[in-house]
């Protein structure tokens, strides 16, 4: 890190960590708890490694801030796992909504990412005497990364990408990151245009390879492992046209349910399976409410009336993936929110056409889909309407854009045997 950087990122480190003694126990929100978590994290650390640290055995730190880097994660180390038995996992995270997705990556640990202090690196490292510390996707974290590098640890990075654009080329990232990003030993990026940025960020050019997206591995898996006669999908499975909308906020849903007016005045028998982003009652309630006051039925997932509801209401976490079997179309949240746009490789990968709403120019894949025809953006509530009406409509249609979208995923398959390669290299020549 510059020198420059140092004193203010020290004393930000220091405010966070107070802080984090102050948050009182049970405080809800996101920022509130991953603050609280982080009480006793490095004892964590060095109580797991005091009983379970074999250094007989390589360890490699895989480190994922929220679920997305997580699911670029989990799709390489099952297959570490399976070549070498005797490597031990430490998974780590930041974003609160990732600690029950952490349990099941099949690490031998798996924990908050400590605050980023010269003092609380230090002690992570000596706990857990990492072979390879390696990063999904781009956060990098500068104390960590010089306290590694000086260990004599490979650090690596998979499934890097940097938007055009990214705030992490201002000056001020500069000064915190561009050290950190230059120690990384090797970095398999997603496409070449992204090589092209991580350079711009201080990526050595000789230590980056193209490898592609680890994600596309990850849902084609579960796709294509979806079990259709199981206690999820079988209850829901039906001939009535289908829209599944998956990680909706409100605004998305203001612009979905008004086209949804229309297509059921057109399409009695269509059905819609709708899973807000956070499915709270308080995200809950207004959609219900929409569906009584149209004459919809509806139903919770999960609940007898599921079975015949005009209106799915899905009000748990971690089926999104599962339940895009069900759609003839998917329409993918985030589009008309300021948040940016979730996952539309997912519905893809069971060969479901994607809309989404105009704000999806952050998003490689969307872009790719448009480009492939896989896909369309949406401006509003009526042009979403009249696209939804084309495809339930036409089916032809609807099939042959269903097929450019999965072929869009196929084609990224092979990533995570590439990623997993540039990882098992990190820790050949530890």
């Amino acid at each position: 890190m510059h020198p420059l950087a140092r004193a203010p990122y020290a004393a930000a480190v220091s405010a966070a960590r107070f802080a984090a003694h102050l948050v009182p126990r049970g405080a809800q929100g996101k920022w509130w708890r991953s603050l609280g978590a982080r009480r006793g994290v490095v004892a964590r650390y060095a109580a797991w490694a005091s009983s379970q640290r074999d250094d007989r055995r390589p360890l490699l730190w895989m480190h994922a801030p929220s679920v997305g880097e997580g699911l670029q994660a989990r799709a390489v180390l099952p297959l570490l796992r399976q070549r070498h038995p005797a490597l031990q996992i430490a998974y780590t995270f930041f974003s609160p909504s990732a600690a029950a997705f952490a349990q099941s990556v099949g690490a031998d640990f798996a924990d908050y990412l400590p605050f980023d202090s010269a003092a609380d690196a230090r002690a992570v490292l000596h706990a857990l005497r990492p072979t390879a510390l390696v990063f999904s996707k781009l956060d990098v974290w500068p104390l960590l990364v010089e306290e590694a590098a000086r260990r004599g640890v490979r650090v690596g990075m998979i499934s890097a990408t940097m938007s055009e654009g990214s705030g992490r080329t201002s000056r001020i990232a500069s000064l915190l990151l561009s050290d950190a990003y230059a120690a990384l030993d090797a970095v398999g990026a997603i496409d070449a245009g992204d090589a092209g940025r991580l350079t711009a960020l201080g990526v050595r050019r000789d230590r980056i390879a193209v490898t592609g997206d680890t994600r596309y591995d990850q849902v084609w898996q579960r796709a294509t492992a979806a079990d259709r006669g199981g206690a999820l999908l079988a209850p829901l499975a039906s001939a009535r046209p289908t829209l599944v909308a998956g990680s909706t906020w409100p605004a998305d849903e203001a612009a979905l349910l008004d086209a949804w007016g229309v297509v059921r005045e057109r399409i009695p028998a269509a059905r819609l399976v709708i899973a807000p982003h956070e499915p709270t009652a308080r995200a809950m309630r207004p959609i219900e409410a929409w569906a009584r006051e149209a004459r919809l039925t509806c139903a919770r997932l999960g609940g007898d009336a599921q079975r015949t509801a005009d209106v799915i209401v899905v009000d748990r976490v971690g089926v999104l993936g599962d339940l895009y079997a069900l759609a003839d179309v998917a329409f993918v949240g985030g589009g008309f929110h300021d948040a940016g746009l979730h996952s539309v490789i997912e519905p893809a990968a069971f060969g479901a056409p994607v809309l989404f709403g105009p704000r999806h120019e952050r998003s490689r894949d969307a872009g790719l889909l448009l480009a492939q025809g896989g896909a369309f953006a949406c401006a509003d509530a009526r042009e979403l309407g009249a696209r939804l009406l084309a495809w339930f409509s036409e089916r032809e249609a609807r099939a042959a854009a269903g097929r450019r979208a999965r072929s869009l995923v196929e084609s990224g398959i092979g990533a995570a045997e590439r990623s997993a390669a540039l990882v098992e290299a990190l820790l050949a020549t530890s």
